[in-house]
């Protein structure tokens, strides 16, 4: 039996190697067949589970992207009050080179933390 198999696929191959065309115009047909029973079956007659599709999560309910949430508002409370005691001493005239350094931080930070970063 499995010699038969054997001269069958070497049948096969043979035709292959000679008419690459045919062969690959079938190959192409079988394929395309496929994906369309597949793609019907799924659709039509398979169960809810297996084709189901689930929207993305875009927004979540959870505590844990809440607290998340919280912690980007208190972190940029933070920045903006502390910006606003160097806008302080800048009135007063006593800024110095690291307050300049500190301001440019404290916007980057306040920057990343509003688009969610």
């Amino acid at each position: 039996m499995i010699t038969t198999l054997i001269q069958t696929c070497r049948k096969w191959l043979k035709r292959a190697v000679e008419n690459p065309k045919k062969f690959f115009m079938c190959s192409m047909v079988f394929l395309v067949v496929s994906f369309i029973g597949s793609m019907i079956h799924g659709i039509f007659f398979s169960s809810e589970t297996v084709f189901k599709i689930k929207p993305p999560v875009l927004y979540s309910h959870s505590t844990a992207v809440q607290n998340k949430e919280a912690n980007h508002e208190k972190e940029m409370e933070k920045i903006v009050t502390e910006l606003k005691a160097l806008k302080i001493k800048r009135n007063r005239k006593e800024l110095q080179k690291e307050d300049s350094l500190r301001i440019e931080y404290l916007f980057n930070q306040y920057q990343q933390l509003k688009n969610g970063r």
